[in-house]
């Protein structure tokens, strides 16, 4: 196994969101509407489940896993980017926007997303592909790598450590502890009745992406968005796991914004124990956890190298 770690030290904290890398609003805004305007939308069905999906162009199959609390749009600049050689396929987990909201807890188990995302792969006419997962797409995309490694070519995952990880964090790392605690309250339940829906739209700025991302929230499942956490986020007391992880085979690629509030970087520490192929780390200084959002021509150029060497 051979690992790199790479440094973007050009990310500016202070540019906006989506529109850091925009002329102006208005161009922003015609470039979103012909973007929308030239997409593909299907429907893939896992056990009677709808879940929706947005495509765009031909080659080697591309899948983009969101987190919360976000939808497929917000992978549309890493979209218009791959969608010159590659099908690119980005998804509305489940609970979100266009897919099915099943209300039943444990619907949101880690192996139904895994399920999804196979649906999804074969839906799209693909064997397998290459899966890009952020925040909860990406412990799906760690999952789906380690349980479903036949539909996993390659592995990419935004801001999310190995689940195996995370179980390590909370339990040893104060830190860690400190800036989950949030994940207290989404687990009570009747947390989905306490959030105001306008909450799931504060860490995006104005811009032509914020009244797609606030309608996508309207249509969504609050309490299907909490599953995720109350499904699989480890239980209290936190302690590490005893149990040893599926190997994952697959070159992987982690990209993470260092001033994450919520993923801290520790939690990529030792994570090549449990990949028996090349582990690449790209981090972005001075960036928190939204990178595809907040420096996606930097995320693009940093996939596309890494692409090209695997």
């Amino acid at each position: 196994m051979m690992i790199a770690i790479d440094m973007d030290y050009k990310c500016n904290l202070n540019k906006p969101i989506i529109m850091k890398e925009a002329v102006t609003t208005a161009t922003a805004d015609e470039s979103l509407l012909a973007f929308e305007a030239s997409v593909e939308h299907h429907y893939a069905s896992n056990d009677g489940v709808r879940i929706h999906y947005a495509a765009a162009g031909a080659g080697p199959l591309l899948v983009l896993l969101h987190g919360f609390p976000d939808h497929w749009l917000g992978w549309w600049p890493l979209m218009a980017e791959f969608r010159r050689d590659h099908r690119v396929v980005a998804v509305d987990m489940r609970g979100y926007n266009l897919s099915d909201k099943p209300g039943d807890l444990q619907a949101y188990a880690v192996r139904h997303l895994v399920a999804d995302v196979c649906a999804v792969i074969a839906h799209a006419g693909g064997a397998s592909a290459t899966v890009v997962g952020h925040d909860w797409g990406g412990f799906v995309a760690w999952h789906a790598a380690m349980d479903a490694a036949d539909v996993v070519d390659r592995l990419v995952v935004l801001n999310m450590p190995h689940p195996w990880a995370i179980a390590r964090e909370v339990a040893i790392n104060p830190l860690q502890r400190q800036a989950s605690e949030y994940v207290r309250l989404f687990r009570q339940p009747q947390a989905h009745t306490q959030i105001p829906l306008a909450r799931l739209s504060a860490w995006v700025e104005e811009s032509p992406y914020k009244s797609r991302h606030d309608a996508a929230m309207a249509a969504s499942s609050i309490e299907g968005m909490l599953n995720y956490y109350r499904a699989n986020w480890p239980e209290e007391p936190y302690r590490e796991r005893s149990d040893a992880p599926p190997r994952i085979k697959v070159p992987t690629l982690l990209m993470h914004g260092l001033a994450d509030p919520y993923a801290l970087p520790a939690g990529l520490n030792d994570v090549w124990q449990w990949v028996d192929n090349e582990v690449t780390i790209q981090t972005f200084p001075g960036e928190g956890h939204f990178i595809q959002h907040d420096c996606p021509k930097r995320v693009a150029t940093a996939m596309r190298k890494w692409l090209a060497a695997c």
